[in-house]
């Protein structure tokens, strides 16, 4: 009987069974599909991640380093509330209040230095 079973052809198996001693094509091709599927879900996740401090860029510093903050939160905490606030603050542009009141204030010390 052993010798019944050991001699049955192995051409009608199908190509995902190998034989003693052979490669495992299907091994290898399931384990590539596998890093190439991560790699790519690796570099979504930290695309998307970096949508708030794009559009931020050309706001001012402050609102900058906030959706900075934020995004670097929501990355490490796995908190989306983070991310959608980044998201959110990125997206309004705050006027910059601080620079005329500088400027009034400079203006300001100029009259009086002048006026003494």
């Amino acid at each position: 009987m052993d010798q019944e079973r050991t001699a049955l052809p192995i051409d009608d198996l199908p190509f995902f069974i190998t034989g003693p001693g052979g490669t495992d094509i299907l091994f290898i091709l399931v384990a590539i599909a596998l890093v190439l599927v991560v790699l790519g879900f690796g570099v979504l996740y930290f695309t998307v991640q970096a949508w708030p401090d794009r559009l931020a860029k050309g706001t001012n510093k402050v609102q900058l380093q906030i959706v900075g903050i934020l995004g670097l939160l929501s990355l490490l905490t796995f908190n989306n509330a983070f991310w959608v606030a980044a998201l959110l603050l990125a997206a309004i542009r705050i006027p910059d209040i601080v620079t005329p009141l500088w400027a009034i204030s400079r203006s300001l010390s100029r009259q009086r230095a002048v006026g003494e």
